[in-house]
């Protein structure tokens, strides 16, 4: 389980420290930082699949993502004697992701490259400057396990003693993707596993074109897709290998006296849904934006193949309110094979995820343009340390 989410240099969030439990909640007004967070951690996520740098490039580059306030603020901002301008830096620039769990750390700084004009036309790419794994919940130079510093990566070997990978690594490559010998840093591939088998879901497209709205060729799955398109094969999955009283329980739950049909078309699956009071089901074409995206929770979140990390962006979307008590139930449920990250702004499904599963509220707040948690106590924070240049 992760205890520690931190964060520098990445949007509004100069320098975050994000203490975790098994069922996190993150939420705070409109423009607090939110869906930074959120972003941030798909990012972290990207360097295990090799997408970090085309993921910053997506966002505009390293240049649009970087935190646009002064490196710190004087005690003369902070009390309005004085306005808020540039202070003379005295760290590199960097947008700097990092997790630590009960087993492993880790943390990878991202940077400007130092390229001659001429040499190549990826001026504006970010490079990768150093990346780290450590054993338990802080950076300590004991506790380092696999260390890269620009090109160079190096590993300690059975007796702790540091081997230097002779095949060194590109700038714009992580080392979680360009070293797979598990011969030489099994730590590696496990952090890499780790982080490769956490889930983002985030707004699932329900509108009259969506693909998961018609049939759609059926295989197992056992995980859904991030898009949902294979919602029906997801649901017939957990009806022949999950937990089948868990699925009709939740569905009626949420939509009493109804139950769920996987109708299979020659091979092509489609959803459809039988209601209290109709004499026929209703179609995946039938079914509303809400009823259809809470199938997509459902098909989520009781996975039979459960990750480490499951994270959902506003899950609440195009819900109806009346619905987020069963919502909050489902989660709960979930968050005791894996731990969740529950991104929302809906306070009835906050408090229903507190009272449900006793969820660990994370309230975020803008001060000076800064992301940070709202009365966090610098004594409640977790201890992190960033590894250097």
């Amino acid at each position: 389980m992760l205890t520690t989410l931190a964060i520098a240099g990445y949007r509004s969030l100069r320098d975050l420290i994000v203490p975790l439990g098994k069922l996190n909640i993150v939420t705070g007004p409109n423009g607090s930082g939110k869906s930074s967070v959120y972003r941030a951690l798909r990012l972290l996520a990207m360097t295990a699949r090799g997408g970090v740098i085309p993921s910053l490039a997506r966002e505009g580059g390293l240049q649009s993502t970087l935190w646009a306030g002064p490196e710190r603020f004087s005690s003369a901002m902070l009390t309005g004697a004085q306005p808020v301008q540039s202070t003379r830096r005295s760290e590199p620039v960097s947008v700097r992701l990092g997790f630590a769990g009960d087993s492993f750390g880790y943390a990878i700084d991202l940077g400007l490259p130092i390229v001659k004009p001429g040499t190549s036309e990826f001026l504006l790419d970010p490079v990768i400057k150093r990346e780290s794994i450590w054993s338990g919940p802080v950076l300590r130079p004991s506790a380092l396990l696999v260390d890269r510093q620009g090109a160079v990566l190096r590993a300690r070997d059975v007796e702790g003693e540091w081997q230097t990978v002779a095949q060194p690594v590109a700038s714009f490559d992580s080392m979680m993707t360009e070293f797979s010998d598990p011969r030489s840093a099994p730590e590696m591939i496990a952090v890499r596993e780790q982080i490769r088998s956490w889930r983002f879901y985030d707004h699932f497209r329900t509108d009259a074109e969506a693909p998961v709205r018609l049939p759609q060729i059926g295989t197992h799955t056992p995980v859904l897709s991030d898009d949902g398109t294979d919602l029906a094969a997801a649901l017939q999955t957990i009806r022949e290998i999950g937990d089948v009283a868990a699925l009709d329980a939740a569905i009626d739950d949420a939509f009493p006296g109804s139950r769920i049909e996987i109708v299979n078309h020659s091979g092509r699956f489609e959803v459809t849904m039988h209601q209290h009071g109709l004499l026929r089901p209703l179609s995946g074409a039938e079914l509303s934006d809400g009823t259809l995206r809470y199938l997509l929770l459902i098909a989520a979140l009781l996975t039979p193949r459960p990750p480490q990390l499951l994270v959902l962006n506003e899950p609440e979307t195009s819900l109806h309110p009346d619905l987020l008590p069963a919502l909050a139930r489902l989660i709960a449920q979930a968050s005791q094979y894996s731990q969740l990250l529950v991104v929302s702004h809906a306070t009835r499904l906050i408090a229903a995820l507190e009272r449900e599963a006793g969820g660990q509220p994370i309230v975020l707040e803008k001060h000076f343009g800064e992301t940070r948690i709202a009365d966090a106590d610098d004594f409640d924070m977790p201890p992190w340390k960033w590894p250097s240049r």
